[in-house]
């Protein structure tokens, strides 16, 4: 009989975990409940995590899709890195350009927000660890599904979190590109998280109202043996130990933790949205800390000249000139004929993905919609524009209607009362209200005006 048992088992299941259950024993290492010993975990310290992550990520995913919205992507090819998104791009209209200061505030909330969370989510993936070993591995089709979801739950935050963070931080490392792959990778992970949502937070909500009940009617003794997680279920929500080691810290202590290594990433961290001071606090973050220069040109960039391979003799007053296509031709332009035509003037941030942002600066320069003009639009229409950068995934870029339309959208070329600089894109860049920073290319060559 022992043979027929055995023989009937699929191969690689005759030991380990799976032998103690055919034998009706308990479970070893870490598919044994006992193995998880720590008296903080239970449904109330689970409960609270994954309400403040119900809140924060939800906040992540709607500032996400309005950052990938601010780049029109069905506007140009040259704009959408994701060109098989098919109906995930329902919602994508034209990006407005008022408040200018919109994606400096969508973007800034979204990436520090993601920092922000990040102890909370790993706390909430640890609370969770013992479900992820629980055996049988499933128990029916609806459990099956419930884990699969789970998988992609975990899964899919770690992804995002790893890729959104590397981005963040200058140091992408993933096959790829970040768009398509942070793109397609949150609708995933959003997917998994409402399935999660919709069977948990009913749950969680129960067991915060039950642990405030019972806080209230037991007293403070009573309430200190439930925060170190003593015979709270025994062990029957999969979390709380069945035997658990002597507490070292209350829930109510690990919680303070967690919300404190979330407000130090906040306070070394968001200071790069702003200039001065608070810039300077920003010490976990590329772009944080002092300003990169002085003078009127002394504030943020993404990208270098020389990094650009943007070379000296092609921008001089001699070599460089601005091509204007339109409908009734080609016109071309130094900086002296650029120069002579009305110049106005501007105050705009730069906001970037990565999450920071100036605050506004004076640019001045030539109104998009007069260069239009000047190639028979009289109406505003999209643009399409070159840059002399050697190489990035936006050295060309696309501008819709309503973007060339707007008095504050310039050719600037001067900046708080400067010419620009050569890591601020002189001879010439765009600057649009609004638009994400690589949208604002620099260091044009070409403007080509009429419907894309």
């Amino acid at each position: 009989m022992a043979r027929s048992s055995r023989s009937s088992l699929p191969e690689g299941l005759s030991a380990g975990p799976f032998a103690a259950l055919r034998r009706g024993g308990t479970p070893r290492g870490p598919f044994s409940p006992g193995f998880w010993r720590s008296p903080v975990r239970g449904a109330p310290f689970t409960s609270v995590l994954g309400l403040v992550l119900l809140v924060g990520i939800t906040v992540l995913f709607l500032t996400g899709l309005l950052s990938y919205a601010a780049y029109n992507p069905d506007l140009s090819p040259v704009n959408d890195k994701t060109p098989g998104k098919g109906i995930l791009g329902f919602y994508l209209s034209s990006w407005p350009t008022d408040p200018p200061w919109l994606y400096r505030l969508t973007q800034g909330v979204h990436v520090t927000l993601g920092l922000t969370l990040v102890p909370v989510l790993l706390a909430k993936l640890w609370s969770v660890v013992p479900r992820l070993f629980t055996l049988p591995p499933a128990r029916s089709i609806t459990h099956a599904l419930e884990r699969i979801s789970l998988l992609l739950l975990v899964g899919g935050a770690l992804f995002e979190f790893v890729t959104g963070i590397l981005n963040v931080q200058l140091d992408y490392l993933f096959p790829g590109s970040f768009y398509p792959l942070h793109f397609y990778g949150a609708w995933v992970f959003f997917g998994a998280f409402v399935a999660h949502a919709v069977l948990k937070t009913p749950v969680a909500l129960r067991n915060l109202r039950r642990l405030r009940e019972e806080r209230k009617g037991e007293g403070e003794s009573d309430e200190g043996e439930h925060d170190v997680g003593v015979g709270v279920g025994g062990g029957t929500d999969g979390l709380t130990a069945p035997e658990p080691d002597p507490p070292t810290v209350s829930r109510r202590g690990a919680l303070g933790l967690v919300g404190g290594g979330s407000l130090l990433l906040f306070a070394t961290s968001a200071g790069r949205s702003f200039d001065g001071p608070l810039r300077e606090t920003a010490v976990l973050t590329p772009h944080g800390g002092p300003e990169p220069g002085t003078g009127p040109n002394g504030f943020q960039i993404n990208k270098t000249a020389a990094y650009a391979g943007i070379r000296p003799a092609e921008t001089s007053e001699e070599a460089w000139r601005l091509v204007v296509a339109g409908r009734t031709g080609t016109v071309q332009l130094d900086r002296a004929g650029l120069l002579a035509l009305p110049q106005h003037s501007a105050a705009l941030p730069i906001a970037c993905v990565e999450g920071w942002s100036t605050s506004d600066q004076w640019w001045r320069g030539v109104r998009l919609r007069d260069l239009a003009a000047l190639v028979g639009h009289d109406d505003p229409v999209d643009v399409f524009v070159e840059s002399l950068q050697r190489r990035g995934a936006f050295r060309r870029a696309a501008l819709r209607a309503n973007q060339v339309a707007d008095p504050r959208s310039l050719l600037a070329l001067s900046v708080n009362g400067e010419e620009l600089s050569p890591d601020h894109g002189h001879p010439a860049r765009i600057i649009v209200p609004g638009a994400p920073g690589v949208l604002n290319t620099k260091w044009v060559a070409r403007l080509t005006f009429g419907e894309l």
